[in-house]
């Protein structure tokens, strides 16, 4: 059944990975693949909090209904970018997302940059998931 599962490596001989991450995540063939929009730091009600570290918490409440959804977990998930316009507090950051993934990490990309889509939000993350 292997074949039929997402797996997470890191290849032999290379660098271990310098954050939560892994270098390789293997989608099976003839998975479905969902890409979501960058979830950012709103509440419920459609507030926008001004500290980074609640639109973080936001923006991970929101990560996991947008994945409870379509009856996905965390397992699902293959690719992760993370878009910040200010530094990440990575010891709150870290906590959130071993909540999510435990010790089972997807591939990860991060950047800072000098603007989102508008002036308030300070993060964004998009999914890659995928179910087999």
């Amino acid at each position: 059944m292997e074949n039929f599962k997402i797996t997470r490596k890191n290849p032999e001989g290379m660098y271990s990975p310098v954050g939560n991450y892994t270098h390789i995540t293997k989608i099976p063939r003839n998975s479905e693949l969902y890409v979501t929009s960058g979830q950012i730091g709103v509440d419920r009600n459609g507030n926008m909090p001004e500290s980074m570290n609640e639109q973080i918490r936001n923006t991970f409440s929101n990560i996991q209904s947008v994945l409870h959804s379509e009856e996905l977990t965390s397992e699902h998930i293959i690719k992760v970018n993370i878009w910040a316009t200010q530094k990440i507090d990575w010891d709150y950051l870290d906590e959130q997302w071993e909540q999510l993934f435990g010790s089972d990490y997807p591939a990860m990309t991060i950047g800072y940059i000098s603007e989102l889509g508008l002036p308030e939000i300070k993060i964004e993350i998009e999914i890659w998931a995928a179910k087999a």
